[in-house]
């Protein structure tokens, strides 16, 4: 996978220059087209916070109303690529990853949202995670960098595009099995296939 591997900037990704974040000059109607523009940053920040706690607790039901229906996934790790088309493809594949025999904690944060239009949008966002799969006594933790698309459907914001590549990962097997004293996913995930 080393090789393949591409300058993370955002000419790269193609993230372009949105809206600008400056005040207008005009009267009351600019006045709530700037509103508006903050409201969607801050929604949009809530969609994808709402993505990982969705993932992380295995909520598919609630996970599913953040994705258009034709999202395109493409993750790239050290040791794996997903390449997903479609809601129902990247929930089956969720719902595999998060089973009982799996804890995992996935942070995002430092948002750099550009909105391009009253109906699409980008975002970059920096990702700290730690997963473990306990059947496998195996252990991922690392950073990646997430660039997503969104689009706008009847007044709420939906994932469209979302991919990510690691800026580090590091793969353990653990020696033992970790004693965790509390396992949410151990009473409600789904039931291991591997």
């Amino acid at each position: 996978m080393s090789e393949e591997r591409q300058v993370l900037s955002k000419q790269n990704l193609g993230i372009t220059e949105g809206l600008p974040l400056q005040a207008s000059e005009g009267g009351i109607e600019e006045l709530r087209r700037d509103i508006q523009l903050l409201m969607d940053i801050e929604a949009i920040k809530q969609l994808k916070h709402a993505y990982f706690r969705c993932v992380d607790t295995a909520n598919l039901e609630e996970l599913a109303t953040l994705f258009h229906d034709d999202v395109t996934v493409n993750f790239k790790g050290g040791t794996y690529e997903w390449k997903l088309q479609g809601k129902q493809e990247y929930l089956d594949n969720i719902g595999v990853s998060f089973s009982r025999e799996s804890v995992g904690q996935h942070n995002a944060h430092h948002p750099e949202i550009q909105v391009l239009s009253a109906t699409e949008a980008t975002g970059l966002w920096y990702l700290a995670d730690n997963m473990w799969i306990l059947n496998h006594n195996a252990k991922t933790h690392g950073t990646a960098l997430y660039w997503d698309r969104y689009l706008k459907v009847d007044g709420r914001w939906l994932i469209k595009d979302t991919r990510y590549e690691r800026v580090y990962e590091i793969n353990e097997v653990l020696s033992e099995r970790p004693n965790f004293s509390s396992h949410y996913l151990g009473v409600h995930g789904t039931e291991p296939q591997f």
